[in-house]
């Protein structure tokens, strides 16, 4: 059925909830899973939304998010491989999550994007967005929505 799956997190709980599927689904289909963590680049003006910080305090909070990035994938790896589940955890820099989403969905040849919805609504949704509503609208790869 799938062989290769795609399984987007960001350390949350309901992230969570969407590994813990992808790696039941990979393990019963015999497919590879990709742990995929989206990490932001630093805004680097006042106009993109920032503080100003120095370029040593900005490598260092971008090397934070990158470390962060880098356990959490490896933590899917490792609870895919408890599972008998080859993983292989991906760390993608860029400000626009679902584009990361759909470029590596793309690159790596995924079957199938696992991802969690926080199912905002109304005002909250139009000021937050949906990075779920954006991989579902222009992703060519099916995509299983958890909650």
């Amino acid at each position: 059925m799938y062989k290769r799956i795609l399984v987007a997190t960001d350390g949350s709980s309901l992230a969570q909830k969407a590994v813990d599927s992808a790696i039941e689904l990979a393990a019963l289909c015999g497919a590879e899973l990709i742990a995929l963590r989206v990490v932001p680049r630093y805004p680097q003006s006042y106009f993109e939304g920032s503080i100003p910080l120095s370029a040593e305090d900005v490598a260092r909070v971008e090397k934070q998010w990158g470390d962060d990035g880098r356990a959490t994938v490896e933590s899917v790896k490792a609870a895919g491989e408890a599972r008998g589940v080859k993983v292989n955890p991906i760390l993608a820099k860029s400000d626009i999550v679902s584009d990361a989403l759909i470029t590596a969905a793309k690159t790596h040849d995924v079957d199938l994007i696992v991802m969690a919805s926080h199912g905002r609504k109304g005002v909250k949704r139009l000021l937050l967005g949906s990075e779920t509503m954006q991989v579902l609208t222009h992703s060519e790869t099916p995509v299983l929505v958890l909650r």
